[in-house]
């Protein structure tokens, strides 16, 4: 079993599909969330979004800042590129 995330920019869905660990830039610090993670909502700095698909390819992408939220293994992140 995995996470479904979907990442989402003003221009368009920048990235949405399984992945095994997200680590996002939070603004109380960097955190990680795997799979059965609580539910939570967070603010974003401006920082690396790495990601790691099902298929076993890490993925970096540079935010200037946004929100993340987590509920029942899915991961919404709003961000700003």
């Amino acid at each position: 079993m995995s996470l479904l995330l979907k990442i989402v920019s003003p221009l368009r869905v920048e990235f949405e599909g399984e992945v095994e660990v997200v680590a996002v830039p939070g603004t109380q610090g960097r955190f990680e969330i795997l799979q059965n993670h609580a539910p939570i909502i967070s603010s974003l700095e401006n920082g690396i979004v790495t990601y790691r698909t099902v298929g076993g390819e890490d993925v970096d992408l540079r935010i200037l800042g946004g929100f993340v939220e987590v509920q029942k293994n899915v991961v919404s992140l709003c961000v700003e590129i």
